[in-house]
Protein backbone atom coordinates (compact mmCIF):
# COMPACT_ATOMS: atom_id res chain seq x y z
CA UNK A 1 0.00 0.00 0.00
CA UNK A 2 1.19 3.46 -0.68
CA UNK A 3 1.36 6.38 1.70
CA UNK A 4 -1.76 8.04 0.31
CA UNK A 5 -3.88 5.05 1.37
CA UNK A 6 -2.52 5.13 4.90
CA UNK A 7 -3.04 8.89 5.13
CA UNK A 8 -6.63 8.55 3.91
CA UNK A 9 -7.41 5.76 6.39
CA UNK A 10 -5.90 7.72 9.28
CA UNK A 11 -7.88 10.77 8.26
CA UNK A 12 -11.12 8.81 8.15
CA UNK A 13 -10.42 7.02 11.43
CA UNK A 14 -9.93 10.31 13.26
CA UNK A 15 -12.65 12.27 11.47
CA UNK A 16 -15.50 10.21 12.96
CA UNK A 17 -14.58 10.72 16.62
CA UNK A 18 -13.87 14.40 15.95
CA UNK A 19 -17.39 14.84 14.58
CA UNK A 20 -18.82 13.00 17.58
CA UNK A 21 -16.93 15.29 19.97
CA UNK A 22 -18.29 18.33 18.16
CA UNK A 23 -21.87 17.08 18.26
CA UNK A 24 -21.66 16.07 21.92
CA UNK A 25 -20.10 19.40 22.89
CA UNK A 26 -22.81 21.29 21.02
CA UNK A 27 -25.51 19.24 22.72
CA UNK A 28 -23.95 19.74 26.15
CA UNK A 29 -23.74 23.51 25.75
CA UNK A 30 -27.31 23.59 24.49
CA UNK A 31 -28.47 21.43 27.42
CA UNK A 32 -26.71 23.56 30.02
CA UNK A 33 -28.15 26.71 28.51
CA UNK A 34 -31.66 25.28 28.82
CA UNK A 35 -31.22 23.84 32.32
CA UNK A 36 -28.21 25.15 34.27
CA UNK A 37 -29.16 23.08 37.33
CA UNK A 38 -28.47 19.86 35.41
CA UNK A 39 -24.93 20.89 34.56
CA UNK A 40 -23.12 18.25 36.71
CA UNK A 41 -25.07 15.41 35.09
CA UNK A 42 -24.58 16.85 31.61
CA UNK A 43 -20.85 17.29 32.25
CA UNK A 44 -20.52 13.67 33.38
CA UNK A 45 -22.33 12.39 30.29
CA UNK A 46 -20.25 14.65 28.05
CA UNK A 47 -16.93 13.54 29.53
CA UNK A 48 -17.97 9.88 29.26
CA UNK A 49 -18.87 10.35 25.60
CA UNK A 50 -15.55 12.11 24.98
CA UNK A 51 -13.64 9.24 26.58
CA UNK A 52 -15.40 6.61 24.49
CA UNK A 53 -14.95 8.65 21.32
CA UNK A 54 -11.24 9.17 21.91
CA UNK A 55 -10.80 5.49 22.75
CA UNK A 56 -12.33 4.57 19.41
CA UNK A 57 -10.00 7.03 17.66
CA UNK A 58 -6.90 5.61 19.35
CA UNK A 59 -7.93 2.04 18.59
CA UNK A 60 -8.59 2.90 14.96
CA UNK A 61 -5.19 4.54 14.62
CA UNK A 62 -3.49 1.54 16.20
CA UNK A 63 -5.30 -0.83 13.86
CA UNK A 64 -4.35 1.23 10.81
CA UNK A 65 -0.75 1.39 12.01
CA UNK A 66 -0.60 -2.37 12.56
CA UNK A 67 -2.20 -3.15 9.21
CA UNK A 68 0.23 -1.00 7.25
CA UNK A 69 3.52 -1.37 9.06
CA UNK A 70 6.41 -0.06 7.06
CA UNK A 71 9.66 -1.98 7.38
Amino acid sequence: MDNATVILLMLLSTMGPAVVIGIVGYGAVKGVSRNPAASPKILLAMVTAFIFSETIAVLALLIVYNLFKFN
